[in-house]
């Protein structure tokens, strides 16, 4: 089972992010756990203190390192994970490395995973060194806090887990498998305001279905995504 601890200065933000699609189906199953951590409960100041203005000067706040790494270490006490490469501490930080599918299949293979919801002007650079194996970003934008990203990430792990997806088959033919976007998709009805569902997907000839679904995954990721189909193709 993944156990997923999350630390972060607002846990009620995660109240509800448990009760719906793959992240209840996930938790309900056993197939993974997710435990929300308080940072200001491993602060050692009596005024549950886990911030301070930064050396040097400067707009804004950094986290302390030692609720930090307090934190960390506490997780990892109880969690007892014996492969110590199975553990991945990951700081969620607009300067970490872009979260991408491949990223999320590596993380699904974890034992444990230790989130680190970064807000402000970020957190004092020694956790990184004490604590962190990863530094990772949803994107190239700044948002108030890390905690949406962690549930990005979340969402995206647990969806991976054996057992989670109903059928596993629509995990493999989704964007981004072989660096390609999906191919378009139809349902009932056949016509809509002179919008017609393409012959060939009502044809039930399989392999027709099946060559037409790979071009139009090459055409639509060269059209929209050239920096995908650039790697492979």
């Amino acid at each position: 089972m993944l156990k997923i601890d999350v630390i972060t200065i607002f846990p009620n933000i995660f109240d509800n992010f448990t009760n719906f699609g793959v992240i209840k189906e996930g938790i309900n199953k056993k197939l993974c756990e997710l435990n929300i951590y308080n940072l200001r409960e491993f602060t050692e100041d009596k005024h549950k203190k886990v911030d301070d203005r930064p050396y040097g000067g400067g707009a804004g706040m950094v986290f302390m390192v030692q609720p930090m790494d307090s934190a960390v270490r506490h997780i990892k006490e109880k969690n007892d994970v014996l492969k110590i490469n199975l553990q991945k501490t990951i700081l969620m930080t607009p300067s970490g490395d872009k979260l991408n599918q491949n990223t999320l299949k590596y993380l699904s293979k974890m034992e444990n995973l230790i989130l680190i919801c970064g807000r402000y002007e970020g957190v004092d650079e020694r956790i990184k060194e004490l604590a962190v194996d990863m530094e990772i970003s949803i994107g190239d934008f700044i948002l108030t806090g890390g905690e949406i990203p962690a549930m990005v990430l979340i969402d995206g792990v647990i969806r991976l887990l054996e057992g989670v997806v109903g059928k596993e088959e629509s995990l493999k033919n989704e964007s981004f498998e072989n660096d390609l976007l999906d191919y378009p998709q139809y349902t009932r009805p056949e016509l809509y305001k002179g919008l017609k569902v393409p012959d060939v997907l009502l044809s039930g000839n399989h392999s027709k279905i099946k060559k037409w679904r790979e071009e139009k995954s090459v055409e639509i990721t060269a059209k929209k995504r050239p920096d995908l189909f650039d790697k492979n193709h």
